[in-house]
């Protein structure tokens, strides 16, 4: 049995060639996977290989015998124990899953080292010999799944990572207890291959398909069609190849894939080719241009639904294996269906719930719940239940409270009326890098959720862009395995010995550091303002409407902005005391983190000082040279520049805060010697962090403090709005000319 586990990674791994065909191997993995999927524990060693090269044979990994196949629809909580036994650490457990989160809490726990976005494993700081555990140290999650994911994750963060920072993030999830993580790179493919066996032309396949930093909504059915140029073959297959890698690498570390489903969305010709399907036009997204939305929907209760979504279900089993039950499938994301009638939205969930089952009959819908909650105008109670009702199996649906943190819908819907759903924490919207938290609702909420809902089976993460306040994703995550909620602050000075030290000292400045950004930053009881904050200087300048928006993409400061000053002051105190700090990655980027909010920040508050002497001015104490009044504008507008221009240059000091990481990403994914394609690449990663769309119909909305982004982007259109503010005083003041600038 495991040299058929080994076997079936070895098949994925292989490189993907356009006449090759994994048919007959994965075959009879897709008839023997549930036997075998939980019977080796290699992939948990090569773990320690990659992480711990040198106390590889330090390890013992006991997996317990467990009756449950990993496909199987009983779910069962993990359990770990640790103990130190003739020299090693044996982890023992129920679940390779488990037995990854044994292994991380020796790690953190014990050990005093960890893992981390940007700056990457620090476990080689252990000390040699590895400490023993005093005792027998054990674990056990308070439910059986840990989800991670939002499906425009793969957009905002993933889109061009490489296989290299795809390894990290799932040892970093497989330490962190994932098991049941979203899986959507290289759909595409399967998608390609389905509609070319259904008549359609590549290029009108292609022509249907979004570029490469937009996929998640052509997957969504949100928009189709790329602006600038279309989906090249050579990103398809290159995706698909490195899709297999991922899926590999899920399985060994004992995590199961939710893999795409066939939504319903389909290319323009479909009509022409099939014309008695029962297709409907998707609603306008974001005022995007008709050539880009209106998607076409063909009806879950035409037959030609089934058809297609058995060849997608198929193709994939075909490609991969029967490596999972569980299938992503969202229809009406932002977009509203045909029809509020009753029986419509039964009839659609019927419907789809019926393919799925028909291609797999072991299939769980997985579906993000988020719909329920930004188009709730539409999604009444009664709609909610109508629609759900078509999915008869309450245990054949899996739903995904997307924003439970601050938009909770599991209790107005009475716990999404008996199907399992899982909690989950979003927190960030389009990759926005405020420090930010809700260190109370994380640790606090679930745990409730739990005593009053029997159909919560999971804890999850569900955040736009993965791009900072680690702390406060690892702590949900180690939440799921704590009965009651978990003291933050014990929790803080815990993660900061482990950043900085691992068993080592520190100074105390770098704990007073945490513990002013816990109760402060990290600590928001405000859900006006109830995810990231984003600077106002990524925001197009304006002399108004920038400050004080609440909402997912806040402005507002909802704490005393004095203790991140003091975070900062105690940051670089702690490197006065100990100089070697400045050697380590994780104080770096640290370093850099508080000091950007520190710096944005205090644009706000020059902003408003501006903004209140500029409507005091008027037409002569504008257009006076030496007058107080011009002056005092100059100055103040001097001083804005100079915190953008100088924020710049500090954030260009590390790749993780720089906008050539992003772009030499894109680019490098294009084929060798394919100037034109990894132009296009670069324009898809320039437009989504700008414009976002092709003329800005979601300006800004994934703005990142990026140096080179600051410097070459921001700094310019404040740079246009200034000047033109001290020239023309509020009574000269013409918007559409300043717009025009800018």
């Amino acid at each position: 049995m495991v040299d058929s586990l080994e076997m079936l990674v070895a098949a994925l791994r292989r490189p993907w060639k356009a006449e090759m065909r994994l048919t007959p191997i994965l075959g009879f993995f897709a008839l023997r996977w549930a036997s075998v999927a939980t019977t080796s524990t290699s992939g948990l060693y090569d773990l320690v290989k990659r992480r711990l090269p040198f106390h590889y044979e330090d390890f013992v990994f006991v997996l317990e015998n467990t009756t449950v196949p990993s496909n199987s629809s009983v779910i069962q909580n993990d359990e770990y124990t640790i103990s130190g036994v003739n020299d090693s650490i044996t982890i023992q457990g129920n679940t390779l899953s488990a037995l990854a989160t044994g292994l991380r809490r020796y790690l953190t726990d014990v050990a005093h080292v960890d893992m981390y976005w940007f700056i990457g494993s620090r476990l080689e700081q252990v000390n040699s010999p590895l400490p023993m555990p005093n005792g027998t140290i054990v674990g056990k999650s308070l439910v059986p799944w840990r989800y991670y994911f939002n499906t425009v994750t793969f957009s905002y963060t993933t889109s061009f990572w490489s296989w290299s920072d795809w390894e990290l993030q799932l040892d970093w999830m497989a330490l962190h207890g994932v098991n049941l993580p979203l899986a959507w790179v290289g759909f595409e493919k399967i998608l390609l291959d389905v509609f070319c066996e259904l008549n359609f032309t590549v290029d009108e396949i292609t022509s249907f398909f979004s570029g490469p930093a937009f996929q998640a909504w052509n997957r969504f059915g949100n928009i189709q069609g790329s602006w600038n140029d279309s989906l090249p073959v050579d990103w398809i297959e290159s995706q698909f190849a490195l899709q297999k890698h991922i899926l590999a690498r899920m399985l060994e570390l004992g995590m199961t894939p939710i893999l795409p489903a066939f939504t319903g969305f389909v290319p323009r010709a479909l009509p022409q080719i099939y014309p008695n399907a029962s297709v409907v036009n998707g609603s306008r997204w974001e005022d995007f241009p008709p050539a880009y939305t209106n998607t076409t929907f063909l009806e879950p209760s035409d037959p030609l639904f089934s058809c297609l979504q058995n060849r997608v279900i198929s193709k994939q089993i075909e490609y991969y294996g029967n490596i999972t039950r569980f299938y992503t499938l969202d229809q009406y994301n932002e977009n509203d269906p045909f029809s509020g009638n009753l029986d419509y939205l039964r009839n659609v969930t019927r419907g789809t719930w019926q393919s799925l089952k028909s291609a797999n009959s072991a299939a769980v819908w997985v579906m993000q719940g988020w719909l329920f909650y930004s188009n709730s105008d539409f999604w009444s109670n009664e709609r909610v239940e109508a629609y759900l009702s078509g999915v008869e199996t309450d245990s054949d649906m899996l739903i995904l409270d997307l924003f439970s943190e601050s938009q909770p819908q599991w209790q107005r819907t009475n716990s999404y009326y008996g199907k399992h759903w899982v909690w989950n924490e979003l927190h960030d919207y389009g990759g926005n890098m405020g420090l930010y938290g809700q260190i109370d609702n994380i640790t606090i909420n679930p745990i409730d959720a739990l005593k009053n809902s029997s159909s919560l089976v999971g804890f999850g993460l569900t955040p736009e862009g993965q791009e900072g306040n680690e702390i406060i994703y690892a702590l949900l995550l180690d939440q799921a395995w704590q009965t009651s909620s978990i003291d933050t602050k014990q929790y803080f000075r815990g993660w900061t010995k482990n950043r900085y030290a691992g068993s080592n000292s520190i100074p105390e400045e770098l704990y007073t550091t945490w513990e002013l950004l816990r109760t402060s930053a990290y600590n928001n009881p405000d859900l006006k303002s109830n995810a990231v904050p984003k600077a106002i200087f990524e925001l197009a300048p304006n002399i108004t409407g920038l400050t004080n928006r609440t909402g997912h993409h806040p402005t507002t400061v909802n704490y005393n902005p004095a203790a991140v000053v003091g975070a900062w002051q105690n940051i670089y105190a702690a490197a006065e005391r100990d100089d070697k700090l400045w050697s380590n990655p994780a104080y770096k980027h640290d370093f850099v983190d508080i000091t950007r909010q520190v710096f944005s920040n205090a644009f706000l508050w020059q902003y408003q000082a501006f903004i209140q002497t500029w409507n005091s001015s008027t037409r002569t104490s504008i257009n006076t040279t030496n007058s107080a009044k011009a002056i005092l504008l100059t100055t103040q507008a001097t001083a804005l520049t100079t915190l953008l221009s100088s924020l710049d240059a500090l954030l260009l000091t590390l790749p993780q805060f720089s906008l050539s990481t992003w772009i030499s990403s894109a680019r490098s994914l294009a084929p060798v010697n394919s100037s034109h394609i990894a132009d296009f690449y670069e324009y898809n990663a320039r437009n989504q962090i700008t414009l976002w769309g092709p003329d800005g119909e979601i300006n800004d909305y994934a703005s990142k403090s990026w140096g080179g982004l600051v410097g070459e982007y921001y700094l310019p259109r404040w740079e246009a709005l200034l000047g033109y503010l001290l020239e023309n005083g509020p009574e000269q003041y013409d918007a559409r000319v300043a717009r025009k600038r800018v």
